[in-house]
């Protein structure tokens, strides 16, 4: 009875907790609403500026916040043309450059991306900068952040499920099951479906790079850098990031897409 009922619990879960995203048409997670989800990463985002240094005023700063709306403006135009011109009116773009060697930069629900110093050597000018910023912003439309929230409660609720049905076991026999849940769960879950969620912020983020005006090739040559800095090693599949190889692969399969789609909104190449 109690495995029927995590069963029947976890499948109330995922039916009812899926929306139709518009920019992929794909039916994804959304256990948490938005409207909760960017209440908390706005918090959170304000108290990073706050135990962090931001750099305001410079040549950079102002770089950074110009190619950041630049996107988000492309990032409308886009979400118009799919008859959703209301779908980013919660969001509260924001483009903070932070005084930091990482080589890094991330995005929170809602439109809140950071971007760190280091990485400015390594994108070297304003197209450099819109590969970046157009890959976060896409997982910010693609609602990522969200989905990714998801997965981790399913996983979360897994467990409870795995700890439920092995009630009968042994200690040791339910610890060697908890663990190999773990390591299944995220071999065979979350590592590839956050390495799913980077390809589709790589193929939106050049599209809205060409909507934006910034040639799509520029990706390519961004990764190239990247790639020759080293600091590789891990195996992809143990990843939640694909290869610098894989990458790069990916983004020459789907720059000629984003031009031609582009040219739509009147941008050529």
């Amino acid at each position: 009875m109690k495995k029927i009922i995590c069963f029947l619990l976890f499948s109330v879960l995922i039916f009812s907790g899926c929306v139709t995203n518009p920019v992929t048409g794909k039916s994804t997670m959304a256990l948490i609403p938005n409207s909760q989800l960017f209440a908390m990463s706005f918090s959170q985002y304000d108290d990073f500026k706050r135990e962090n240094t931001v750099v305001t005023g410079t040549a950079e700063a102002q770089m950074l916040t110009r190619v950041g709306n630049r996107l988000a403006q492309a990032a409308q135009r886009l979400l118009e043309s799919e008859g959703q011109p209301n779908y980013l009116r919660d969001y509260r773009w924001e483009f903070t450059l932070i005084r930091d060697n990482a080589i890094n930069a991330w995005a929170m629900p809602g439109g809140k991306i950071v971007f760190y110093t280091g990485l400015l050597p390594v994108t070297r000018n304003e197209a450099g900068i819109a590969v970046v910023m157009g890959h976060e912003i896409a997982h910010q439309i693609l609602n990522h952040g969200q989905q990714r929230m998801s997965a981790s409660l399913l996983q979360q609720i897994g467990f409870l499920g795995v700890a439920v049905a092995t009630s009968n076991q042994s200690p040791e026999t339910q610890a060697l099951i908890m663990a190999a849940y773990g390591v299944g769960s995220e071999l065979g879950g979350t590592l590839p479906f956050s390495r799913q969620h980077e390809f589709e912020a790589d193929q939106y983020g050049l599209l809205l790079m060409a909507i934006a005006g910034y040639n799509p090739d520029e990706a390519v040559v961004f990764w190239e850098r990247m790639s020759s800095m080293g600091g590789g090693g891990i195996p992809e599949f143990l990843s939640t990031h694909p290869s610098d190889a894989n990458r790069i692969a990916n983004l020459r399969n789907v720059a000629p897409d984003a031009k031609r789609r582009a040219a739509a909104f009147g941008v050529t190449f």
